[in-house]
């Protein structure tokens, strides 16, 4: 698995693997603590350019399929998970949520404490964030960070 960090505006950040493309993202960094729907909540324009952190801590048990859309296209600017489910269990699956997020040029991180992401969010307010795979020099990508208008 390939390296990807996370960095906040504050200056916190995470060490976890690459989901989805290869490259790097930025976003305001919110939370969703729902246990099912991600396939929606990616595709809901309410979460347009936003990095979403998923506080469920196991993503993409069901897959992924194109009945479950809120909209034409992926509308999140990155993607946050503890856990990916490599082979999804559903009837109606697709694809996995990894192989969708890939499709769907979507930079992500995986195998990160999603609870202490939701925690600082929640406790410091709305914040932008970082996703990188190819960048993980902690000061660089805070500087990126101060170009993003909040």
């Amino acid at each position: 698995m390939k390296k990807a960090t996370l960095v906040l505006s504050d200056g916190r950040s995470f060490e976890g693997e690459l989901i989805g493309s290869d490259g790097e993202t930025t976003g305001e960094v919110c939370f969703n603590t729902g246990i099912t729907g991600y396939q929606e909540i990616l595709t809901d324009p309410s979460y347009c350019q936003q990095i979403v952190t998923m506080a469920s801590p196991h993503i993409g048990n069901y897959g992924v399929n194109n009945q479950d859309k809120e909209s034409d296209k992926v509308q999140v600017a990155g993607f946050i998970l503890k856990e990916e489910t490599i082979t999804p269990s559903n009837w109606r699956s697709e694809d996995s949520i990894g192989r969708y997020l890939i499709r769907n040029n979507i930079t992500g991180i995986k195998n990160v404490d999603t609870r202490a992401i939701v925690s600082h969010i929640r406790d410091k307010g709305a914040m932008n964030g970082i996703i990188s795979s190819i960048n993980h020099n902690q000061s660089a990508l805070l500087e990126k960070l101060k170009k993003i208008p909040s």
